[in-house]
């Protein structure tokens, strides 16, 4: 493993299971320091940050509600103030919920936008103040915001394919300032929401052209080559890493 990113601060948004854990694991094993944020699950970010120091890496839980601008933009103050400098703006948080037209509520479709969407211009908004050249935003976005094959899925592919736009546009403001926003878009992943041993989840093999689920690691890998000098030409991206689903 390297350490391309040593001396970077990183906001981890929805970082205390899942893809968010497995990315500020990675991100810390490449030297950066983690602010991971949670809205309910504080037993468990706490329990990463102490993974992550027992390892040797530098790590802070942080409450954080996605659905809650004023808060969130809070939270990420915090970050920079308390250690002088923010890097690094990982959002992963977000939401799933699903019904035909006829059933889903106006308020499960606030809800929707407001975590999946409104939550990444929130964070954006606020990251991007304290970055200087070289800062990193990165989205964790759908491979559905190309292809949602069922029925009921329309807000959230909607949703999702809202960050394509957003990147796209958000890559204009933040290019000149040298700072760059993409998405990493998943297909399955194998996660506690999504198993892969589960009749759901081995119907989307039928979809894929690589037949299994994503492994969490698979998409941290994606996003710390995103948060890295390498990685300083792409921007306004949006990364498909869903084993063909879309193809």
């Amino acid at each position: 493993m390297t350490t391309q990113l040593n001396g970077k601060v990183a906001f981890i948004n929805g970082g205390s299971r899942g893809i968010g854990a497995a990315t500020a694991r990675r991100l810390a094993r490449e030297g950066a320091t983690v602010a991971i944020g949670y809205l309910a699950s504080a037993i468990a970010a706490e329990a990463l940050v102490e993974e992550i120091k027992a390892s040797g890496g530098q790590a802070i839980a942080i409450k954080a509600d996605a659905s809650d601008p004023v808060g969130l933009t809070q939270a990420i103050d915090s970050v920079a103030e308390r250690f002088g400098r923010l890097d690094i703006l990982v959002n992963s948080a977000g939401v799933l919920i699903t019904g035909l037209l006829e059933d889903f509520s106006l308020e499960d479709f606030d809800r929707t936008l407001d975590v999946n969407v409104r939550a990444v211009f929130v964070a954006a908004k606020a990251a991007a103040k304290h970055m200087k050249d070289g800062g990193r935003i990165i989205n964790i976005g759908s491979t559905n915001g190309q292809r949602m094959p069922f029925a009921g899925g329309a807000a959230y592919a909607m949703s999702k394919s809202a960050l394509i736009g957003l990147v796209k546009g958000l890559a204009r403001d933040l290019g000149p300032r040298g700072i760059t926003i993409n998405n990493v878009a998943p297909g399955p992943v194998d996660t506690d929401m999504n198993p892969e041993h589960s009749e759901f989840g081995a119907g989307l093999h039928d979809l894929m052209a690589i037949r299994r689920h994503g492994k969490a690691d698979e998409i941290a890998a994606m996003v710390s080559y995103l948060a890295s000098p390498e990685a300083a030409f792409v921007t306004g991206a949006d990364l498909l890493i869903d084993g063909g689903f879309a193809a």
